[in-house]
């Protein structure tokens, strides 16, 4: 839309001056975007031509534009004073390093996405990330200020408690069980679980040190990855362990 924002200021402070923007696709997904761009046209009289830009050269002190119009079938030749290319936006190179340091999830373009397109727009996947702006794709100002604002009230409701309220379906590792396999660390996908070497009582009262499986418990999502993955049997997430789910199962058999 910043297109057609310029092409309006330039009508504006110069009336006289013809602007011609080539175009394949007019997208206009924010609220009042269409209206925005109908108003370019219809009171700006910016001329939108359906169609793409063969070549550009010099001639004299202008610029030579030959273009198609595909709404028409024809050729077009423009002599112009200043053309200027509508870069798309892209996120930084660095965006992808980031998602993996935060364990936020990325769409295919790289681009931060939320956990809940409506109900939580502004919350990645990851429990105190928080995400504003053109991170998660092309956005104008207002719409920016208004999730940069957003976001900003969430993370003031997360540090104004004295407590932490964490998910009560978290993984919880048996120690007894765990062979230190490290699967549940590999498929987590929050980072939540590390390995620590821990000290163990035997039965013939001889000492034992063995590497268990440790989860922390205010990064867990309970997304039960690590229940799966476990080949020992030693991860189970709690409200919903295997005996529980089974004792289910039984009792709706009955």
């Amino acid at each position: 839309m910043y297109t057609a924002k310029h092409a309006m200021l330039i009508r504006d402070k110069y009336p006289d001056t013809e602007v011609y923007v080539f175009y394949i696709d007019v997208r206009t997904p924010g609220k009042n975007f269409d209206e925005f761009y109908r108003r370019a046209v219809e009171e700006y009289g910016v001329h939108y031509i359906k169609g793409m830009v063969g070549k550009v050269e010099p001639e004299g002190n202008k610029l030579k534009v030959q273009a198609s119009d595909l709404l028409y079938g024809k050729q077009l030749h423009i002599d112009a004073d200043l053309v200027v290319l509508a870069a798309a936006i892209e996120p930084d190179k660095s965006a992808r390093h980031l998602a993996t340091m935060l364990t936020a999830s990325m769409d295919t373009n790289d681009f931060f996405t939320e956990a809940h397109p409506k109900l939580r727009p502004v919350e990645s996947p990851t429990a105190g990330v928080f995400l504003s702006g053109t991170c998660q794709g092309p956005k104008d100002i207002p719409e920016t200020v208004s999730q940069a604002g957003a976001a900003a009230s969430k993370v003031i409701g997360l540090l104004c408690k004295d407590k932490l309220t964490g998910n009560p379906c978290v993984a919880h590792s048996d120690e007894m069980m765990c062979n230190g396999c490290s699967t549940c660390e590999k498929v987590c996908p929050y980072g939540a679980i590390t390995y620590i070497e821990k000290e163990f009582r035997m039965p013939d009262r001889t000492t034992k040190v063995r590497r268990v499986a440790q989860v922390n418990e205010a990064v867990c999502q309970g997304c039960g990855a690590c229940t799966v993955a476990c080949m020992s049997g030693a991860m189970d997430l709690r409200g919903f362990s295997n005996k529980q789910i089974m004792a289910e199962v039984d009792a709706i058999c009955k």
